[in-house]
């Protein structure tokens, strides 16, 4: 049996199971419980009523968060020639063709996010072995294969963040850091829930978003009512 810190359980006596809390709540409950020396990730998970095994299923998407994620994204970028100059003005930590796809290939993945221009997807695509399982692979849908690798560096830099569904049906997404404000936590999760709605498979059935919980780095889960889309900085959303 997992042994809990002091914190946390002192943290997880403040949760009432029985409830779900509206996302202010929920995000002082997560601020209370961040008493660590460093500035903890807040973090929400879905568990979607989709099957992930059916490609009309497949929940990915991407969302840029109006307060930034509060880290500083290390981009690699695929491209050659204009598009590699453009990536590196914009400020890609990496930027290179056939050089850097073999150092990746070796098992270099110390990056947060990689982004590649069309013409070279080719030779990227063989990195699906390296980058596949890490998330990392670029792809149109997320708009990281693209010949405005400025933009999307910018958007990522900015606090752009990915998602996607996993075979247990699971969303996992960032909100930012314990250090943000509640509105600013709060602004952040209603942007990537609207995005996750407006994503919602046409031939899902039943309910959507079956049940969802907040979380710091270190702090028990919090039941979250993911029913509640307006007005959500206020005390009593609607």
């Amino acid at each position: 049996m997992t042994t809990r810190s002091k914190n946390y359980r002192k943290a997880a006596e403040k949760i009432d199971r029985s409830q779900v809390y509206a996302p202010l709540e929920a995000v002082r409950l997560a601020k209370e419980s961040a008493t660590t020396t460093f500035d903890q990730t807040v973090e929400v998970v879905f568990r979607l009523g989709v099957d992930p095994r059916k490609a009309d299923q497949m929940v990915r998407g991407t969302v840029s968060l109006p307060h930034g994620t509060g880290k500083s994204a290390r981009v690699l970028v695929f491209a050659v020639g204009e598009r590699a100059a453009q990536a590196e003005a914009a400020g890609a930590d990496e930027v290179g063709g056939d050089e850097l796809i073999e150092k990746v290939a070796g098992g270099y993945t110390n990056f947060d996010a990689a982004v590649a221009t069309p013409d070279l997807m080719g030779k990227v695509g063989r990195l699906g072995r390296v980058l596949g399982p890490r998330g990392l692979m670029p792809n149109p849908k997320t708009g990281t294969v693209t010949m405005d690798v400025a933009k999307a560096v910018t958007e990522i830099k900015g606090g752009r963040i990915e998602f996607r569904v996993d075979k247990n049906s699971n969303l996992h997404f960032i909100v930012g850091k314990a250090s943000f404000t509640e509105e600013q936590l709060v602004e952040n999760y209603a942007a990537a829930l609207d995005e996750v709605l407006r994503l919602k498979p046409a031939s899902a059935k039943g309910r959507y978003i079956s049940k969802a919980t907040m979380a710091t780095t270190m702090g028990p889960g919090i039941p979250l009512d993911a029913t509640l889309t307006r007005n959500l900085t206020s005390d009593s959303p609607s």
